[in-house]
């Protein structure tokens, strides 16, 4: 299990995808300084104030033959060299003076469609494609991101079986 990997992208947007990268930005409980959400009952809110993928993840869709891309599916942190399997709900990450939680695996809206070949988003469905869901989380510890922050992988504070 690789317990620690790097930003590789930032993104923001002031709402809608594609999200644009950015070298840095601060982080409180309600996500990135300069990001923004259209639909923010879908989107956004503390529980889900930072979108994670995996750039593994992103490549191997590529050589699928998707059109996708750090940010196009809506990613604020986009994080190489992690176990992607492993990043599930109640797992803590450490990145940069930032501390946060995954709380759920983020659904595919129809807004990342051109993302896909055949514009079928549920590509990333977590309950049809295991391990390939991008993921929501907390902000525990508020604090800036930079791309190349090394992120660590903290056990699970909810361990299976509780």
């Amino acid at each position: 299990m690789r317990e620690q990997g790097v930003i590789v992208s930032i993104n923001v947007s002031r709402g809608g995808v594609p999200k644009l990268p950015v070298s840095a930005a601060r982080v409180n409980p309600m996500g990135l300084d300069g990001d923004g959400q259209r639909d923010r009952r879908h989107h956004g809110g503390p529980d889900r104030a930072l979108c994670l993928y995996s750039m593994e993840r992103i490549e191997a869709l590529q050589r699928e033959g998707h059109a996708i891309a750090p940010g196009t599916t809506g990613e604020n942190l986009t994080l190489r060299g992690l176990d992607w399997d492993t990043i599930t709900p109640g797992v803590q990450l450490r990145a940069g003076g930032v501390t946060m939680e995954i709380t759920a695996y983020a659904s595919p809206c129809k807004s990342i469609r051109p993302s896909f070949a055949d514009e079928n988003s549920n590509r990333i469905a977590q309950k049809l494609h295991p391990g390939w869901s991008r993921v929501y989380a907390r902000v525990v510890g508020s604090g800036e991101l930079r791309v190349g922050d090394a992120v660590v992988r903290r056990p699970s504070i909810h361990p299976v079986g509780d």
